[in-house]
């Protein structure tokens, strides 16, 4: 997918690295912080809050129309999404996942709340594909598909569903040629019905809510399809009524992140070996001191 590219280069999705110090300490550099994830015709800065009683800091014409969704009186506030998350997840998380986790949880949380917004599994697609990414290299398997339950429950989702779509756009786009992926529209099938509906929904604006996971989604369905051509992305974002150059803009934000992502996971690598090592260090001088103690113990019983 390296021959895909945009002339307009957006801002890095996250920001921050790890650095190790003499001892094999590691520290954060800056906090990492999901700083292009803006994904709503709003900007943050005209809402002071997303809650049940919205606040509107802006006169400015639209922005009451962008924040209608959030002041229904069912729809949670972001501080109760968060709440949410961390009742559902208990354990500690590493800062250094820790602050990606909830500055995505904050942006999806907005998302998902907006007016326009209908699930669809490419942006499920997306949505995935961008966790898995972030969380490769988490210490423990079983903890990281947990984090992404207590996650996605948080935004009053089905994670199961995620994950299932998730994995049938991926195996359908492995089954697809380069060509067959973006015609779509005049064949019978599950997916196909599904692009179809997505597609119908993108052209009348209705109900669809264009995000950075779901360009990504399509960036993934080009894997799977082994898609390098960039007019074949051309052709599928034409098919599916979606801005080609936002898409664009936004692959260009994706690479940036996968680059930084890349650095940073040989750090976390080394990171855990380190702790590895130093916990079986512990281990082992705990065992030996619990074995010095027995043989004392049993020495001074013989001795009496």
């Amino acid at each position: 997918m390296a021959a895909l590219s945009s002339s307009t280069v957006a801002s890095l999705c996250v920001k921050g690295a790890v650095r190790f110090d003499a001892n094999g300490a590691v520290e954060k550099a800056r906090s990492l912080r999901s700083v292009a994830w803006q994904m709503g015709a709003c900007p943050l800065e005209q809402l002071r809050s997303v809650s049940k009683k919205v606040e509107v800091v802006s006169a400015r014409r639209g922005v009451v129309a962008c924040a209608a969704a959030a002041a229904a009186t069912d729809v949670p506030t972001v501080s109760e999404t968060k709440a949410s998350f961390i009742k559902s997840y208990r354990k500690p998380i590493p800062s250094i996942y820790s602050n990606v986790i909830q500055e995505l949880l904050v942006q999806q949380h907005l998302m998902r709340y907006n007016s326009t917004y209908t699930y669809d599994p490419i942006f499920a697609l997306g949505f995935v594909t961008v966790y898995d990414q972030l969380m490769d290299g988490y210490p423990d398997a079983t903890d990281r598909d947990s984090i992404f339950t207590a996650y996605i429950n948080a935004l009053n989702e089905d994670p199961v569903k995620y994950r299932e779509d998730a994995k049938k756009l991926e195996e359908w786009a492995s089954a697809q040629s380069a060509s067959g992926i973006t015609d779509f529209t005049s064949r019978d099938g599950e997916v196909e019905a599904t692009l179809k509906s997505i597609a119908e929904r993108a052209g009348s604006k209705d109900k669809f809510h264009y995000s950075r996971f779901f360009a990504i989604g399509l960036f993934r369905l080009l894997e799977c399809a082994k898609a390098s051509d960039p007019a074949v992305l051309e052709s599928l974002s034409k098919a599916l009524n979606v801005n080609k150059r936002s898409v664009d803009r936004d692959l260009d934000v994706y690479r940036n992140l996968l680059s930084k992502l890349a650095q940073g996971k040989e750090l976390i690598k080394e990171y855990n070996e380190r702790e590895k090592k130093k916990k079986a260090e512990r281990d082992a001088a705990a065992a030996n001191k619990q074995s010095a103690d027995t043989v004392a113990q049993t020495g001074g019983a013989k001795s009496e």
